[in-house]
Formats: C-alpha cells, structure tokens, sequence
C-alpha cells in the first residue's frame, strides 16, 4: 500500500525508496502544506497574545470607593507626594496636586495589564516601558492611553480624601 502525497509523488511508508514504515495514524505533510499551517500557527500565538486576555483582568476597574488620612501617608504631606493603596482589591495611586487638591489613579497599565510603578516624575509600566506623568497623562514609551482616573474629594476639616 503506497501513501502518495498532492503531487503524486510516493511518499514515505510501505513502497517508499527509503524503505520506512508509515504509522497508521501519521499525515504526511508537503513542504508548502508544512510552512502554511507554520505560518497559521504563529499567526494564531501572535493573536492570543495581542489579546491576552480582553476580559476584565487587564483593565482598570470603572469605579472604586475608598477614603483615606492624609496624615497616615507621609508622601501626601507635600505636593506632587504619592501614596500606593489598594481600592476594592485593585492597586490605586493617589497623587497630591495641590494644597487642597488629589487625584486617584489606577495603577493597571491600560496596554496589557501589568501594575505600573513610580518613578520621579510621574509612572512607568516595567512590562512595556509606557510612561506617565504625575496626572496619568501618558507621555513616551509603548504607545496606549493614559492612566484611568477617579473621581476624589477632600475634606481638611478631617484631612480625609474619598476616592470614588
């Protein structure tokens, strides 16, 4: 029983020139069949990376709800200071603008996912190099959209920020 390939060309089994048996389960696969389901398969890999997971998982949440002491974080005594919380489970930065003045951000990088870390003058993602500055606005590196912000308030009566 001979196995013959697109071509008509006696592949390799029984009656082959190499002498070799095929595996009753094997596929034989030409040269042009081999670098086109190659090319599929890498294609498939770059896609699922791309979208590594498009769910809820990689993206900043809508809202939070948190309200925090000012004096319990020593950075957010002065301006441009930072404090790194967490909101609902999700990692927030909240940033002193003014005297009178935060701003909450999520720290989840809205490329791909990755927790975005402070560095002097503002934020940069360690996964793909995005930068920010101090407001979230992005500024260089891998091209995506800036930090999410949150809505905060702040009484000084009481020294107490309210995110969300």
């Amino acid at each position: 029983m001979s196995n013959e390939s697109s071509a008509g060309k006696a592949g390799c089994g029984e009656g082959c020139a190499c002498g070799a048996e095929q595996d009753s389960g094997s596929v034989l696969l030409d040269r042009r069949q081999f670098v086109s389901f190659g090319a599929m398969a890498a294609a498939a890999v770059a896609l699922a990376a791309c979208a590594g997971g498009l769910g809820s998982s990689i993206t900043a949440p809508g809202s939070v709800s948190l309200s925090l002491k000012v004096s319990d974080y020593p950075a957010l005594a002065n301006v441009g200071g930072v404090a790194l919380v967490n909101a609902n489970g999700s990692p927030v930065a909240v940033v002193r603008t003014s005297t009178s003045a935060f701003v909450a951000l999520s720290r989840i990088c809205p490329h791909q996912g990755g927790t975005i870390d402070t560095v002097s003058g503002g934020f940069m993602c360690p996964i793909h190099g995005a930068q920010f500055n101090i407001n979230g606005t992005w500024i260089g590196g891998q091209r995506t959209s800036s930090m999410r912000s949150y809505a905060t308030s702040y009484n000084a009566s009481t020294g107490t920020v309210t995110v969300g």
